[in-house]
C-alpha cells in the first residue's frame, strides 16, 4: 500500500480548540493499520521489542524503548512481527502544527523548529534520550489535572529537551528488517483498512476473504499468524475501539452507540465491551477523565 489514496485518513480526537491531546495505555498487540493525520505526533513504547515501526518509506524493527516524533500526515503504523509481549505500555501525543505557528521563528525555539523540520520523515530518537525524558512523559501522562496550563509548558519542555538529542536520526527510506514480508503486510493493512471503513455495517468472513484472495480458513490462520486473533475477534476490537471513542466524545446514548458502532445486539455489545475493556459502556465513560486528558 504505496499510494497514499490506500491510506487510512485518521479523524483524532484532537479539536481545533485543543492544545494537545494525550493518552496511555497498556495493549497487547498491534492492530491499527497504515494511516496518516494532520497532527504531530509524539509516540512512546514500552516492551515492543520485535515489533515493526513504519513511517513513511522506513521499516525498522524496535527494541524494548522507542520515542519516535512524527510530522503531520506522514503515514505511520507498527505491526507485532516478531513481538510477543502482552503488556506494551505506550504513550501518545498529538498536538496541532499551528500550536507554536507565533513562536516557532524566535530564537528560543529554534532547535524545536528544526526538529519539527526533520519529523517530515520520521525522527528516532537515542536510547539515552528516551531514558532521560522517560520519567517526564509519564508524569505529564498521570497528572490528573487535564485543564492545568502548566501542563502545556511541561510539553514544551520536553520538545525543548527532545530538540536537543545530537543522536537522534531521521529515518530513511529502507527496509532495515530481515525476511520481512511485505506481501502479508500489504494483505493486512488492506484488510484493516477495509475493517476500519466498514465496521459499521455487517461485514461477512467471506467477503473479506474475498477481498485478499483467500479461503475462509485460511483468512483466520493468517490473522491469526498477524495478529494473534480471529476474523470476528479483529472485527469486534475494531467496533469497540470505535464505541470507546463514541462514549468518550459524543452524548450519544449507549443505545446508539451500540448500533453505530456495528453491534446489532445491545446485551452482546455490553458483554463483548466489558470483556475487552474491563469496565461496562457506562463504567468506562465515567472513568474516562481518569486516563487521558486534553488542554
Amino acid at each position: 500500500m504505496n499510494k497514499e489514496s490506500d491510506v487510512l485518513r485518521e479523524i483524532t480526537p484532537l479539536s481545533t480548540e485543543d492544545c494537545f491531546l494525550i493518552m496511555q495505555r497498556l495493549k497487547q498487540g498491534f492492530k491499527y493499520p497504515l494511516h496518516i493525520h494532520p497532527e504531530f505526533e509524539l509516540n512512546y513504547l514500552e516492551n515492543a521489542s520485535g515489533a515493526i515501526r513504519i513511517v513513511g518509506d522506513s521499516i525498522e524493527e524496535m527494541d524494548d524503548l522507542d520515542l519516535v516524533l512524527i510530522a503531520g500526515n506522514t503515514k505511520h503504523a507498527y505491526s507485532n512481527h516478531n513481538c510477543f509481549c502482552k503488556d506494551i505500555f505506550e504513550i501518545t501525543i498529538q498536538f496541532h502544527h499551528s500550536l507554536f505557528d507565533s513562536l516557532i521563528n524566535k530564537r528560543h525555539f529554534k532547535t524545536i523548529k528544526d526538529m519539527f523540520e526533520k519529523a517530515s520523515q520520521g525522527l528516532i530518537f537515542s536510547k539515552k534520550m528516551i531514558q532521560l525524558i522517560q520519567p517526564e512523559l509519564k508524569m505529564l501522562s498521570n497528572d490528573e489535572r487535564p485543564d492545568s496550563f502548566h501542563n502545556l509548558l511541561k510539553l514544551i519542555d520536553i520538545l525543548k529537551t527532545l530538540s536537543l538529542d545530537s543522536e537522534a536520526r531521521r529515518l530513511n527510506a529502507v527496509n532495515k528488517v530481515k525476511n520481512y514480508n511485505k506481501s502479508d503486510n500489504d494483505r493486512l493493512e488492506g484488510l484493516m483498512l477495509y475493517l476500519h471503513e466498514n465496521y459499521y455495517q455487517q461485514i461477512l468472513l467471506s467477503d473479506a476473504a474475498s477481498l485478499i484472495n483467500m479461503s475462509e480458513a485460511s483468512l483466520n490462520r493468517f490473522l491469526k499468524k498477524w495478529t494473534g486473533k480471529t476474523f470476528i475477534d479483529n472485527l469486534n476490537d475494531i467496533r469497540i475501539a470505535e464505541a470507546a471513542c463514541r462514549l468518550i466524545d459524543t452524548s450519544d446514548s449507549i443505545s446508539e452507540i451500540c448500533y453505530k458502532s456495528g453491534f446489532n445486539n445491545l446485551s452482546n455489545f455490553n458483554r463483548i465491551f466489558k470483556s475487552r475493556k474491563g469496565n461496562t459502556p457506562t463504567e468506562y465513560r465515567e472513568k474516562y477523565a481518569r486516563t487521558r486528558f486534553r488542554i
